[in-house]
């Protein structure tokens, strides 16, 4: 069953974010594959509607992450994993390039966003046990779930593609009534 990617014009995140998460999980879903490469900028603006610089900065987002490789002339593609399971982060709790992990900002941001997830949940009352079962249970969710195509949902249609290397440019009408 393929991703669904959708842009989102009305969701308070800018979209270059939104694109970008979802590049990010079609790559942590298996739907995208190390090697595998990305439509170009321009081909990815127009299919989705976007304005090509959204899709520029986000294509950059993940290549300063260390999620895609950009080459001029030949475009983006899936890296290959950056991080391992080391007794380092897992002993620390943190991740940074002496355990293996993402080097600077990528752990900064990660350990950060995950500092602010358990304050949240603190927050709303919650313990640290209940917030260690739901994080387990997103990691079952992520890591045990299934793989499939990727699809890239735009005004108007659906972009589908069945395979992680190549996308193809196949519309397909949505739904009347759905944004």
């Amino acid at each position: 069953m393929p991703m669904i990617i959708e842009i989102d014009q009305s969701d308070g995140a800018p979209l270059y974010e939104q694109l970008r998460r979802q590049i990010v999980a079609a790559i942590a879903n298996g739907g995208l594959a190390p090697g595998d490469r990305l439509p170009s900028v321009r081909s990815l603006a127009v299919d989705l509607g976007i304005n090509l610089h959204t899709v520029n900065k986000a294509y950059a987002m993940l290549r300063d992450d260390g999620y895609i490789t950009m080459r001029r002339g030949s475009g983006a593609a899936v890296a290959a994993p950056v991080m391992s399971t080391t007794a380092g982060a897992r002993r620390t709790g943190t991740l940074d390039a002496s355990d293996g992990g993402p080097s600077g900002h990528v752990a900064e941001r990660l350990t950060g966003e995950l500092h602010r997830l358990i304050l949240e949940h603190k927050a709303l009352g919650g313990d640290a046990a209940s917030f260690l079962d739901m994080a387990r249970s997103q990691c079952e969710r992520v890591y045990e779930g299934r793989t499939g195509g990727t699809a890239i949902a735009r005004a108007g249609g659906t972009i589908m593609t069945d395979t992680a290397d190549e996308f193809q440019r196949t519309v397909t009408p949505q739904k009347e009534g759905r944004p």
